[in-house]
C-alpha cells in the first residue's frame, strides 16, 4: 500500500468547505477545513490528483518538518538540523515563501533570509564552503513554504509551483478579471453543474463562462498546465502521474448552453480568444450585448443560473454605478424569472441598489478587495404569494453546515504529531523523502576537523553559546531585520508575448471529433 502523508490545500476565504468537498470526492482522508486552507491525507497519487483536479485550490503543500522556535537564532539552528540532502542536491535551485502570524517573527522577509542562510550553511558544512544549491526567485526546482503560528514553525514543499489559478488557457485579459479559483468556487457554491442554462451578462474576459464550461463538461483544470513543481522532486513517479492524468482525461456532454455577453467589443474579443484556447467554444454562446438589451432570457425554456462580476466603481463615477446595479436588479425581476442570480461586489451600497432581498450573503475576497457574494432568488409576483406557494428566500440556518475550528493542540501534542507523521527532523521515525545516501556526501564531505561538526561538538557549541556573550557576536554575523530596510522591492517578472495557441500539454490533449460546424460563439 502506498505511503499516506499529510497535505495542505490553500484557498480563498469563503471557499474552504467547497474545497473540502472536492478533496473528499477525490478520495482524500482526514479532511479538515481551516482558515483559507484545508488539511487532508493521501498518497502520491492523491497529491497528483489534487493538483490536477481541484478547482478551488491555490496550491497543494506537503509539510516535511515541524518544530518550535522562540526566536530567529533558534529558527536558524532548527532549520539547519534538517536533512536537506533528502530534498535537493547541489545542482537544484530553491525558493522560500513565508507566512508569519507571530509577535516574535514580525518580518517575513527576515524569516526568509534566516531560513535561506540555514539551508545554504547546511550544504556548505557538508560539501565545502563553495558548494551550495542556488536561490531563485521564480521557477525554482524546489519551492519551500514557511508557516509560523506563534512559535510553531512548519516547513512544507509546494507541490504545485505556480499558483493553480493559472490554468494555462488564458491568452488575454481585461483590466480586472476575476480569479479563476474564485470564479470556480462561486459556481460550485451555486450548485450549478450544467443541468440548466448558465448566463453571465457582463462576462469581461470570459472567466465565469470558461470555468462553468469546464465544470459542466468535467474538464480538469490541471489538464492545461505545462508543469507542476512535484515533477522535480526526488520521489516523483511518472508512472503514477500518467495514470492519474489518464483517469482525469474525460469529458461529458452539456445539455444546455452557456450564454455570455458584454457591452465592450474588446472584452468580447478577448473572451473569445480565451474560450478557443480552452477548447470549450462548442458549449458557449458569446455576443456583444449591453445589459439594457437583455429583453428575454435564453430560449431554453428552463430557468437557470446567472452569475456575474459587475464593475466595482474604481473607474466609473458613483451615479453611473448606482444606475448600473439598479438596472441589474430590474433585469433580474423582469427578464430572468425563475433564475438564481449571484453577484459579487466590493461595494455594499451598490449591492443594495439592486433592490432585491438576498437569500445568501457571504464574505469573500477578490483581488485583495473585501467583497460580498449575494444570491437572489428571482420569483414572479409578490413576496407573500411566493412564500404562500411554498417558496423560501432565506435559507434555513439549521440546514447550513456548522464548522467548528479545531482545538489548538498543546506543544507536546503538536510535536508528537510531527514525529508520528515523519516531520520531526532527526527524531522522525520515517521520512517520506528518504532514499539512498547522496553520493555527493562521500565526494565532497570534508575530512575530520573540517567544516562539518560531529554531534558531540555541536552540543558543546550550543552549551557554550548559551552561556557566553560570544554567542551573540557569532549569531550577529547573520542578517538582522534592520539591514532589510535598505532592500528594495522584488523586481517584477518581465512580461512575455501571449502565445498563439493553447498551453495544453500535447501528450494529453483531448481531441474533438471531426465536424463541419463553425464555432457557436457569436461575434
Amino acid at each position: 500500500m502506498e505511503h499516506s502523508f499529510e497535505m495542505v490545500a490553500k484557498t480563498f476565504k469563503g471557499l474552504e468547505e467547497i474545497l473540502a468537498d472536492e478533496l473528499r470526492g477525490l478520495g482524500a482522508t482526514n479532511v479538515e477545513p481551516g482558515r483559507r486552507m484545508v488539511s487532508f491525507e493521501g498518497d502520491l497519487a492523491m497529491l497528483y490528483r489534487a493538483n490536477i483536479c481541484c478547482r478551488t485550490a491555490l496550491s497543494i503543500l506537503k509539510p516535511i518538518y515541524k518544530f518550535i522556535a522562540k526566536d530567529a537564532d533558534s529558527l536558524y539552528e532548527m532549520v539547519k538540523e534538517y536533512n536537506w540532502s533528502d530534498i535537493m542536491t547541489l545542482e537544484k535551485t530553491f525558493s522560500i515563501d513565508t507566512t508569519s502570524h507571530s509577535s516574535e517573527f514580525t518580518h517575513s522577509r527576515y524569516v526568509t533570509y534566516r531560513v535561506k542562510d540555514a539551508i545554504v550553511d547546511y550544504f556548505k558544512d557538508r560539501f565545502g564552503p563553495d558548494k551550495r544549491p542556488g536561490v531563485r526567485l521564480h521557477d525554482a526546482d524546489v519551492m519551500i513554504n514557511v508557516h509560523i503560528d506563534g512559535d510553531r514553525v512548519t516547513l512544507s514543499l509546494n507541490s504545485s509551483g505556480e499558483s493553480l489559478h493559472k490554468r494555462g488557457w488564458r491568452v488575454g485579459q481585461t483590466e480586472a478579471p476575476i480569479n479563476e479559483v474564485l470564479a470556480a468556487g462561486i459556481i460550485l457554491k451555486s450548485g450549478w453543474k450544467g443541468e440548466t442554462p448558465f448566463v453571465d451578462p457582463m462576462c469581461g474576459s470570459g472567466t465565469f463562462l470558461i470555468e462553468a464550461a469546464m465544470i459542466a463538461a468535467d474538464i480538469k483544470p490541471g489538464s492545461f498546465r505545462k508543469d507542476f513543481a512535484f515533477e522535480h522532486w526526488h520521489d516523483y513517479d511518472n508512472e503514477i502521474f500518467e495514470k492519474v492524468m489518464e483517469e482525469c482525461n474525460t469529458r461529458r456532454e452539456i445539455p444546455f448552453k452557456i450564454y455570455g455577453a458584454d457591452i465592450s467589443p474588446k472584452a468580447v474579443a478577448i473572451a473569445e480568444r480565451n474560450i478557443l484556447s480552452a477548447g470549450v467554444d462548442e458549449y458557449i454562446n458569446l455576443r456583444i450585448k449591453p445589459l439594457q438589451q437583455w429583453d428575454s432570457a435564453p430560449a431554453d425554456g428552463v430557468p437557470g443560473v446567472l452569475i456575474t462580476n459587475p464593475p466595482y466603481g474604481e473607474r466609473i463615477n458613483v451615479q453611473d454605478m448606482e444606475q448600473l446595479y439598479k438596472l441589474l436588479g430590474t433585469k433580474f425581476k423582469r427578464v430572468f424569472l425563475g433564475y438564481h442570480a449571484w453577484v459579487i461586489s466590493s461595494n455594499l451600497d451598490y449591492l443594495m441598489a439592486i433592490g432585491l432581498t438576498p437569500s445568501v450573503k457571504e464574505q469573500m475576497q477578490n483581488g485583495g478587495l473585501e467583497c460580498e457574494l449575494r444570491e437572489f432568488v428571482i420569483f414572479e409576483g409578490s413576496k407573500s404569494e411566493f412564500r404562500r406557494d411554498g417558496g423560501s428566500i432565506k435559507k434555513d440556518v439549521s440546514e447550513r453546515p456548522i464548522r467548528k475550528s479545531p482545538a489548538r493542540k498543546s506543544d507536546t501534542e503538536w510535536k508528537r504529531d510531527a514525529r508520528e507523521k515523519g516531520m520531526g527532523g532527526k527524531e522522525a521515525k520515517k521520512n517520506p523523502f528518504s532514499r539512498k545516501p547522496n553520493p555527493l556526501e562521500d565526494k565532497y564531505r570534508p575530512k575530520k576537523g573540517g567544516y562539518a561538526r560531529n554531534e558531540e561538538r555541536r552540543r558543546k557549541f550550543k552549551e557554550e553559546t548559551a552561556a557566553s556573550s560570544e554567542a551573540e557576536q557569532l549569531l550577529s554575523r547573520h542578517r538582522n531585520p534592520h539591514a532589510l530596510k535598505s532592500l528594495g522591492e522584488t523586481p517584477k517578472r518581465p512580461s512575455i508575448p501571449a502565445p498563439e495557441g493553447p498551453f495544453m500539454r500535447t501528450r494529453r490533449r483531448w481531441k474533438r471529433p471531426d465536424t463541419d460546424s463553425d464555432t457557436n460563439s457569436e461575434k
